[in-house]
């Protein structure tokens, strides 16, 4: 079965980390464009942090420059995103994607539409 499973969203206070993972099973990380997403609120969905298929380049949002870190275990066949320092507005829904297609840049990332994890929630509060 082709899915996305993640794990490692709760509730944190500001000034802390979390780490969340995102297992596929059913095709390999390797030969996909990945990344993570979120959405906070009455937002829409953006773009937080991706892997390019072609090159292994990465690209972060602005907000999260410093402070988060993308990572994939080729064994395990599983995608991370390392969280620190959080703040009050990194609250949200986060996503994993996958798509053999779309765009990773260190620019942009967009149109990871193929493969869609179930949503974690991240809570950063105190």
């Amino acid at each position: 079965q082709v899915q996305l499973v993640e794990s490692g969203g709760g509730l944190v206070q500001p000034g802390g980390s979390l780490r969340l993972s995102c297992a596929a099973s059913g095709f390999s990380l390797d030969y996909y464009n990945i990344g993570w997403f979120r959405q906070a609120p009455g937002k829409e969905r953006e773009g937080v942090s991706c892997i390019s298929r072609y090159d292994g380049g990465t690209y972060y949002a602005d907000p999260v420059k410093g402070r988060f870190t993308i990572s994939r275990d080729k064994v395990n066949n599983t995608m991370y995103l390392q969280m620190n320092s959080l703040k009050t507005e990194d609250t949200a829904v986060y996503y994993c994607a996958a798509d053999q297609f779309g765009l990773v840049t260190s620019m942009e990332c967009r149109d990871l539409h193929r493969h869609w994890g179930q949503g974690t929630q991240v809570t950063v509060s105190s």
